[in-house]
């Protein structure tokens, strides 16, 4: 009964990725036609079916783009990059739907060991860290066996010193993997939909408007209050939205 249930599974996982690939073919062809709302719209089926990659996001991210549609195009390039954060392609494409927006915010200056560190985690993202770990792991058991079986002491110097550098390379992999994660978990961005969102400084419609946004600006969620999200900027700007005018990226 158990191998039956594992056959089962197998073929309808071949089936979906089967039905994946020529849903992803079909927009493909539409896409070069220049028929963007069809392609967005297999795409789409593909997201229901339950894939989630880069490519994806990036590719709804064209099709919105060549409709002149801010706010979506920018959302999904910024999915696409929370899954590639290292893509230059579709950082150059995301560069260009910003270009669209009205709203230029001056993010608040860093200190240069500070930018140094931020932009040293930010080499990978927590998985790739976390890949990295396992890779140097692998390499410290394979050169403990070395260590183990080699003859000369030579041998077994450099054997010794490879599995010991290899090691203390993991656990700083680790680490650098459990700080991005939380770097992860504590940001929560979102895209402004709203063609003219009025920003409260409270979280009610009676408060006084703080300042003005437009679609297709990236904020960050900080708390939630009933239907209010209260957000900031990155020149570190503060205020209260309804939650139905910004879409949360994270929402995989």
């Amino acid at each position: 009964m158990k191998k039956l249930i594992v056959i089962l599974v197998m073929l309808l996982s071949l089936v979906g990725n089967s039905q994946n690939e020529a849903l992803f073919n079909r927009a493909t062809t539409y896409y070069n036609e220049g028929e963007y709302e069809k392609a967005s719209e297999n795409y789409f089926e593909i997201l229901e079916n339950g894939e989630h990659s880069a490519a994806l996001y990036y590719n709804i991210g064209n099709c919105y783009y060549k409709l002149n549609q801010i706010a979506p195009s920018i959302y999904y390039f910024e999915k696409a990059l929370l899954l590639e954060p290292n893509d230059k392609e579709i950082k150059n494409n995301l560069a260009y739907a910003q270009n669209m927006t009205l709203d230029v915010f001056q993010p608040l200056p860093e200190k240069t060991l500070t930018k140094l560190y931020n932009n040293f985690i930010g080499l990978f993202s927590f998985d790739q860290w976390a890949y990295l770990a396992v890779l140097f792991i692998c390499l410290f058991v394979i050169a403990y066996i070395i260590f183990y079986f080699v003859r000369y002491s030579s041998q077994k110097r450099i054997a010794f010193i490879s599995s010991l550098v290899s090691l203390f390379i993991a656990v700083f992999c680790i680490l650098m993997a459990f700080v991005q994660f939380k770097n992860f978990e504590a940001d929560m961005p979102a895209i402004v939909f709203a063609e003219e969102l009025r920003v409260k400084s409270e979280p009610n419609n009676r408060s006084s408007q703080a300042f003005l946004l437009h679609e297709g600006t990236k904020v960050n969620v900080l708390d939630t209050l009933d239907d209010w999200n209260k957000i900031e900027l990155i020149d570190g700007q503060t205020g209260w939205v309804p939650s139905n005018e910004i879409k949360v990226l994270k929402d995989f």
